[in-house]
């Protein structure tokens, strides 16, 4: 070795024997062993110095008052529904389906788990928040002694106190005091009031499949309660409810083949709260569920009670809305003679435009009979409702037909039906209702009659992804949905109050209304929550929002509205705008309208009311979505029936004076037409754009008669490049002819298809 290496050597042993005495193993052992002593000091101090505070047996729970827009009453509800039992009172399997659910240890711990109330410190101060690990002791130390903060000194004192109430308490006090004080949803506290509302008895006759169904029911109420549990919170808690019997068999508490046999206990539907019958029921859950997410407390927190809470609801609106169910409805349904008419659902929402308050809100019999808000559902097609956004899409993307023309009101398309769209990577051509050719028909036609060839290649032409994006803009919950052609017939599922806020941002001109049920929410001693603003961004441009208006006119003063709308007392000299909707197999039947102050939504379901089999022999469960066909003694149930003529009722009586519409557009059924040409031969000219007129009057659509037959008569011009340019002929990908290619046609006044009773559309 070299003399400088030999340097280097000894540098890099003096570097190392300087490390070696700043952190030898001893003095590293011996920092951490005093840390140790300083932490085990702190908590002995502390443990003297807490001591077990007085429990309020009540817990201090206080009424939440609900009222009207106008300050008057509506509800009174959150008085304490809970009957303390003893331990003795329930079976020992039920006790032990909580033991198994939350602290498999209990019976042997000291009230604490310190391995998870370390990890729930460790998460509380790096800011994850609320972590599990904690004992039924620990709980029902948080329940009954302390608060639901997520703090340090919170935790600590929880720490302390379970420690000492486990000396001063037996397990079995512990367990009945936890069970006692735990809120399980549907306004229950307590085992006693679980066991009425979930299963209608008493907790002494309760069996273990039910006992731990309500065991994994604590760890998520509103998430877990069957009755409005959406497919992932059903998985979830079938999924703890079968975990609860496992460790059950795991700890001997439960013999193995009794478990196998064990099925999921289905609890009965939710009767209504104390002063929450009819409507009422509804309103206040919505504006409770409301609260809730925009203070981002727990159900727990919020039945402590101590809330005042107004609604936008407009009390006379709200009256008027249930007596026009009440009247063009109901008092049209025999349950007793027409079983059919039993599973009649339905569901409504009125908006103010301009303010986004829900005025008035439908949502079903009752809760005492249908506790699921059909006006908040989400499972139901909204059908041909859905086609205004399509055209809202088009406008404000300036789209363009598969041969390069603009698409506008005066566009003429292919309504043949079952004509394959042009331009889409998958076959679809849907069929028109009654299976209906329209030949070469305008935009505005088309929506007047709801010609479904024609907005399923509009949907092509402007693209789905921009379709759905344009949806989601107004308010439809459509994140994740696949762009499919088939979209373009309302194949998603929507609510009454959603499509009233999409119908209420093209009623303000684009710019978002999101639908608001909370008008001010107080708790005692807080300030006022902060609400969300129910007016948004500019989604889409005021023009095209106003043209979809100028065409919707149409629907109203032309279309598959015209009889039960435009004639309706109150609503003869209104300017309206509206659209029906029928979904497949008649499932569901829509109006959805606006005057420039009110929007309303209007939804029929059908939903089996019990089980039974059809006449095929396929068995039915209750709440499946069956078919309106037939309600009321009638045939199809479409949207121009039931649904526009409760919607005319209640408009009759509350669109009050109503401005006309101030529309920033130049086309649709609301400006006057262009002037009238007669061309017997096919152009390739343009004829699409009507000449332009701010006229505010209103007249029909001027269009060639509709043929029973395929057009071919007037055969369309040469496809353009854009249209043709496809893969060879295959399954999903077949030839057509130009849907939207330029003809000039015949202008006939009045062009109605044949009258068919309340005909709609898919």
């Amino acid at each position: 070795m070299g003399r400088a290496e030999a340097r280097r050597a000894q540098r890099q042993a003096e570097k190392k024997g300087g490390i070696r005495r700043f952190f030898t193993w001893r003095k590293l052992l011996g920092t951490a062993f005093g840390l140790i002593l300083l932490g085990m000091g702190s908590f002995a101090v502390l443990y003297m110095l807490v001591d077990v505070p007085e429990g309020n047996p009540k817990m201090e729970l206080q009424a939440n008052v609900y009222k009207y827009a106008d300050g008057s009453l509506l509800a009174r509800t959150g008085e304490v529904n809970r009957e303390v039992v003893s331990l003795a009172e329930v079976p020992k399997e039920v006790q032990d389906t909580f033991v198994a659910a939350e602290n498999k240890s209990f019976y042997d711990d000291h009230g604490v788990d310190f391995k998870g109330t370390a990890r729930g410190l460790l998460n509380t101060l790096s800011g994850k928040g609320k972590q599990g690990g904690s004992t039924i002791t620990q709980q029902y130390v948080k329940n009954y002694y302390l608060d639901q903060d997520q703090t340090v000194s919170r935790k600590l004192k929880e720490l302390v106190i379970s420690l000492k109430l486990d000396q001063k308490k037996t397990k079995k006090e512990i367990l009945a005091g936890y069970i006692n004080t735990s809120y399980f949803g549907r306004g229950a506290w307590g085992i006693q009031a679980a066991a009425q509302a979930y299963y209608g008895v008493d907790a002494k006759d309760l069996n273990v499949s039910q006992g731990a169904y309500l065991a994994a029911l604590l760890q998520a109420p509103s998430q877990y309660d069957w009755a409005v549990a959406g497919p992932n919170g059903k998985r979830l808690v079938k999924a703890r409810w079968a975990y609860t019997l496992d460790n059950m068999v795991e700890e001997g508490w439960l013999d193995s083949g009794k478990r196998q046999k064990l099925t999921f206990p289905v609890p009965h539907d939710p009767k209504p709260l104390n002063g929450t019958a009819g409507q009422k029921g509804y309103i206040v859950e919505a504006a409770r569920q409301a609260v809730i997410k925009q203070t981002g407390i727990s159900e727990n927190q919020f039945n402590r009670g101590g809330w005042t809470i107004t609604v936008n609801i407009d009390k006379k609106k709200q009256q008027q809305l249930e007596k026009s169910v009440e009247t063009q409805l109901l008092d049209k349904l025999d349950t007793k003679k027409r079983k059919l008419d039993k599973d009649i659902q339905a569901g409504a929402a009125s908006v103010d435009p301009k303010t986004g308050a829900v005025l008035a809100l439908y949502g079903g019999r009752g809760q005492n009979e249908h506790w699921i808000s059909n006006a908040a559902r989400t499972d139901y097609q909204p059908a041909s409702t859905f086609k205004p956004v399509i055209l809202a899409a088009a406008l404000d993307q300036k789209s363009k037909t598969q041969d390069g023309r603009q698409i506008t009101a005066g566009t003429r398309y292919d309504g043949t039906s079952k004509r394959p769209v042009v331009g889409s990577d998958r076959y679809f051509a849907p069929e028109n209702e009654d299976d209906h050719n329209y030949g070469q028909i305008t935009v505005q036609t088309a929506m007047n009659q709801s010609v479904n060839s024609v907005f399923a290649q509009m949907g092509v032409d402007v693209g789905m992804d921009k379709v759905m994006k344009t949806a989601g803009k107004l308010g439809m919950d459509v994140e994740e949905l696949e762009a499919a052609p088939a979209m373009t017939l309302g194949s998603m599922g929507a609510s009454p109050l959603e499509m009233a806020g999409v119908y209420a941002t093209l009623d303000n001109h684009g710019k978002q209304v999101t639908p608001q049920i909370v008008k001010s929410a107080v708790h005692q001693g807080d300030a006022p929550v902060d609400l969300p603003d129910a007016i948004g961004d500019q989604v889409i441009s005021r023009q095209a929002a106003d043209s979809v208006t100028s065409v919707l006119t149409g629907v109203v003063d032309d279309g598959t509205a015209r009889g039960s709308v435009r004639n309706a007392e109150g609503l003869s000299d209104r300017d309206i705008a509206g659209k029906t909707g029928t979904s497949d197999d008649n499932k569901s039947a829509w109006f959805t309208g606006y005057t420039s102050n009110l929007v309303t939504s209007v939804g029929l379901f059908g939903e089996a009311a019990f089980d039974r089999t059809d006449d095929d022999g396929k068995k039915i469960k209750k709440t499946a979505q069956v078919t309106l066909q037939g309600a009321g003694g009638g045939g199809r149930v479409n949207g121009g029936g039931f649904p526009a003529e409760i919607w005319a009722d209640y408009m009759g009586h509350s669109v009050g004076k109503a401005r006309e519409f101030d529309l920033d557009t130049d086309m649709g059924a609301g400006v006057s037409p262009p002037p009238v040409t007669h061309s017997p031969s096919p152009s390739t000219s343009p004829s699409d754009d009507p000449s332009p007129s701010h006229s505010p009057s209103r007249s029909p659509s001027s269009e060639p008669p509709p043929s029973s037959e395929s057009p071919q008569s007037s055969p369309p011009a040469s496809p353009t490049d854009g249209a043709t340019s496809e893969p060879p002929p295959s399954p999903s990908n077949r030839p057509g002819p130009d849907p939207s290619s330029t003809v000039e046609l015949p202008d006939l006044s009045g062009d109605k298809r044949p009258d068919n009773n309340n005909d709609d559309d898919r």
